[in-house]
């Protein structure tokens, strides 16, 4: 057997033979067969309550197949399930390297290419069943057949495995070879997910088991409102046999009262007979188990999402921003456990075997957040004037927009030759005529800049002060809207007055010059 001298998590050498190898493949005679008969039939609360400490206990078998059979069986349950975890399997994947290094960068690549693969999604698609049942196993098969080990994956049900009995927390593969324990999981051999949706035992924080109370109400109330609905405006129907009727007069009586409910037509003896009673009132009957169906509905709903506005209830577009926060924060919750177990047990696998020893690039399952894109940008045009240096790349991932290329068409923003008079005060070195005199205006200018200047040099050192001691946008904002109120203005208002007054002298000047040539 080969022996690897790297170290998987448990410190021991990987044995490289077995990764290759499928060794939680199911057989028809096995320990692991894919067929397994119903449990969600005819659930009662005694029968739940036993599964569900069954599992606490160790043996999960019966809940796991509880938990696939509430998929199929409940739309609802099926729905919003649904929709959790397709909003986990839809996001990106962004791969960072550990460092600028050029090592660190085709590390980087190797895993973007990886995590671009179809096989790559459909495993992770797998993956967030976890939700649902607490835990999802996909075994990984190596290829060594070209230049880099490659993985492969498999599906694996996770009635294939089973917690220890002394932690519950360590996840063995069911083999004959010990089946009351199970088998140790070999390092860089399987992905096992487990969520946390909350703390305790793993198999005891699946949603399944959150939802499994409600799904048997909810069973039971459609089992008696369809009932209802069977014989509902129909009447009584009373048969009447007298004490000479046989066994088998009885029988055909009792099936032609029932057939009545049906059918409308039935033959029996003359010594027998039916009477029709009206049928008693049963005004709201139905609305009562349309309302304990929808109750146990908006439980589940609350339960898998966290709310119920967009699943069950309708209401404004205010309201239903406010819960799809509450959804955006359990969605954040849910790609955060999802990319610890992928950079632990397949990023960093990845790389040990295809690179030796070092940083493997980090992974992330992103989550975007939404922004307040008009807020940013009338921020910026606020405080850039002002003295805020932001840089562009920041601006553009904010934004959504990608860096342009240096050959590339980009807009840009109109401009206008300055004005002569303004170029020495807009620092602009504009070539002089030759044998030109000092225009005036240019001079005007520069007086209005010197002396406009001041002023709003104590502004920007002002508001460059608010700012390093901002704590945050919010912060930043509320100290400007402050500082608004305490500026002075009467400086620059007078420098703006003796400049209006120059230049309308200027001008008045100017077209008595022009009236004289």
């Amino acid at each position: 057997m080969a022996i690897s001298r790297i170290l998987g998590p448990d410190g021991r050498p990987i044995e490289l033979d077995v990764l290759g190898e499928e060794i939680s493949a199911p057989s028809l005679t096995g320990i692991r067969q894919v067929w397994h008969g119903t449990v969600a039939s005819n659930l009662t609360p005694q029968r739940l309550a036993n599964i569900l400490e069954n599992a606490a206990q160790g043996d999960a078998h019966d809940y796991l197949t509880l938990a696939e059979e509430m998929e199929e069986r409940d739309m609802h349950y099926a729905s919003v399930l649904g929709t959790r975890k397709l909003s986990l399997v839809g996001l990106d994947i962004r791969v960072e390297a550990a460092t600028d290094s050029a090592e660190d960068v085709r590390r980087a690549d190797a895993v973007r290419d990886l995590a671009g693969s179809a096989e790559f999604g459909e495993m992770v698609a797998h993956l967030v069943d976890a939700l649902g049942k607490g835990y999802a196993v996909s075994e990984i098969v190596w290829d060594r057949s070209g230049r880099e080990w490659r993985p492969g994956f498999e599906e694996r049900d996770p009635r294939f495995f089973r917690f220890d009995q002394d932690t519950g927390r360590e996840l063995r593969l069911l083999d004959a070879a010990d089946p009351a324990n199970g088998l140790v999981l070999p390092a860089f051999k399987f992905v096992v997910h487990r969520p946390r949706i909350r703390s305790g035992l793993p198999i005891r924080g699946g949603l399944a088991r959150l939802a499994a109370p409600a799904y048997m109400c909810k069973a039971w109330t459609w089992r008696d409102w369809m009932a209802f609905a069977d014989i509902y405006g129909l009447p009584m129907r009373v048969g009447q046999y007298g004490p000479n009727a046989t066994k088998d007069d009885i029988g055909k009586l009792m099936a032609a009262v029932a057939n009545l409910g049906s059918d409308a037509a039935a033959v029996m003896p003359e010594s027998v007979r039916i009477q029709f009673e009206q049928a008693a009132s049963v005004a709201g009957a139905g609305e009562f188990f349309d309302k304990l169906a929808a109750f146990w509905d908006k439980q589940i709903s609350k339960g898998v999402l966290g709310q119920t506005m967009t699943a069950d209830d309708g209401a404004s577009l205010s309201q239903a921003q406010v819960h799809q926060t509450v959804r955006l924060d359990i969605m954040t919750a849910d790609a955060r456990a999802l990319s610890n177990t992928l950079q632990r047990q397949l990023v960093e696998p990845f790389c040990a075997l295809n690179f030796g020893p070092g940083d493997a690039p980090r992974l992330t399952v992103v989550v975007p957040k939404p922004d307040n894109t008009s807020a940013l940008v009338d921020a910026l045009q606020k405080l850039v004037p002002f003295g805020l240096s932001v840089e562009q790349s920041v601006i553009r991932d904010r934004l959504g927009l990608p860096d342009p290329d240096a050959d590339s068409d980009v807009l840009r923003p109109p401009t206008a030759a300055p004005l002569p008079a303004l170029n020495r005060a807009l620092n602009v070195e504009a070539a002089p005529a030759p044998n030109s005199a000092p225009n005036y205006l240019d001079a005007l200018a520069e007086t209005m800049a010197e002396r406009a200047g001041g002023a709003v040099d104590d502004w920007a050192e002002r508001i460059l002060a608010e700012s390093a001691q901002a704590v945050g946008y919010d912060d930043l904002l509320g100290r400007l809207s402050m500082l608004l109120t305490e500026l002075p203005l009467d400086e620059l208002g007078q420098a703006l007055a003796d400049g209006f007054s120059a230049a309308d002298l200027a001008g008045q000047s100017d077209m008595q010059d022009e009236g004289r040539a």
